[in-house]
């Protein structure tokens, strides 16, 4: 059964729809990876992620915008951003076009930080304003830490392109990871106040784009990674979003 919106004929869209009322759509950016992955890490993750789900559930998996915001990284050469208000906009119109088609959950597979902000109001706002529609977003590389204390063995694995970052695109697309170009860079930034918010550029604390491990990372612990985090999502959406 084909999921995925880009792969289907308009028939066969009509079709799904009258089984389900379940759309995931992916969210990334396209930004420094560290020097052994692609500018597209997060959104190949984001649409290979979103497509396990969509196996587990039934689900439609919707067109993904391949950019995102990422002002931090912006000095690194191929870092691509959006503005934030931008962003809302153009998931607020992916998101109507399948409340109009009659979709009632959005799930949105986030992959990037500060992408959350802004598809945070906009779930808020497309629940108030359409009746009976459920909105949820999960932030992954925020999300998996909590799965996966057992699986990574380096002092700071979720850190940006490090070990675990590492580890899941090996799992899900090895043919996109360089591990002979993969470096350990231990960030140049000391934090004395976490608990308040900074806005810093990660040129000024990395020259690699990676801090972290990346050498630590492997497929393996890639695998389980996605696993647990599938299993999770694939859950919620069977007993919160589909049981109303």
């Amino acid at each position: 059964m084909q999921n995925r919106l880009r792969e289907m004929s308009w028939a066969e869209f009509d079709e799904r729809r009258k089984k389900t009322k379940t759309v995931i759509i992916p969210s990334g950016a396209c930004e420094v990876y560290g020097p052994h992955m692609p500018l597209g890490t997060d959104i190949i993750v984001a649409q290979k992620v979103a497509e396990l789900v969509a196996e587990e559930v039934g689900a439609v998996v919707g067109p993904c915008l391949e950019i995102g915001n990422s002002n931090a990284l912006y000095s690194y050469p191929g870092t691509m951003y959006c503005r934030p208000e931008s962003l809302k906009a153009v998931y607020r119109d992916i998101c109507e076009s399948f409340i109009k088609w009659g979709f009632k959950n959005i799930f949105i597979l986030n992959t990037h930080l500060h992408n959350s902000f802004p598809l945070n109001d906009l779930l808020l706002e497309l629940q108030d304003e359409n009746p009976g529609v459920m909105g949820s977003l999960i932030g992954w590389w925020q999300y998996i830490p909590s799965l996966t204390q057992d699986v990574f063995t380096t002092p700071t694995p979720h850190t940006h392109a490090s070990e675990a970052g590492t580890s899941v695109l090996l799992h899900l697309a090895p043919e996109f990871v360089d591990m002979s170009k993969a470096v350990k860079t231990d960030s140049m930034y000391v934090d004395k106040y976490p608990a308040i918010n900074k806005y810093v550029s990660y040129d000024r604390y990395t020259d690699s784009g990676t801090i972290g491990d990346a050498t630590a990372g492997s497929a393996e612990k890639g695998k389980i990674t996605v696993e647990r985090g599938v299993a999770q999502i694939a859950a919620y959406i069977r007993e919160v979003m589909e049981n109303r």
